[in-house]
């Protein structure tokens, strides 16, 4: 009688720790939405770039401000696709949804964190 005893608690923990890893694993990072605004982020580096190329009273000036515009559009695509694996979620751009819920969450800091520091 204990050997089934100890059999059915060893089965019951096991089979809990499976649904518990589970859940945490692969249910819950699918109920999660991360929402970036990429609008913004465009908008902010737009202004930047303006001011830049405004300001710019030699080529060279200029050419730092392409230069800057250039960096930037290449690394966006990389930070984009480093954010699902940041954050364990799937990622979506803010104007794709059309209300906020519980399980959405803004990336839009991270992702500015993320251009500002591969400068």
């Amino acid at each position: 009688m204990r050997h089934l005893a100890i059999n059915v608690a060893l089965s019951v923990l096991i089979t809990a720790a499976g649904l518990l890893a589970y859940d945490r694993l692969v249910v819950r990072p699918a109920q999660l939405i991360g929402v970036v605004d990429v609008a913004e982020v465009y908008r902010i580096k737009e202004a930047e770039f303006a001011k830049l190329i405004t300001e710019s009273k030699s080529d060279e000036d200029r050419q730092k401000a392409l230069s800057l515009a250039s960096t930037f559009a290449r690394r966006l695509p990389v930070a984009m696709d480093e954010l699902p694996g940041d954050c364990r979620c799937l990622v979506v751009l803010r104007s794709s949804i059309a209300g906020r819920t519980p399980n959405t969450r803004d990336l839009t800091g991270l992702l500015k964190t993320k251009l500002e520091e591969q400068r």
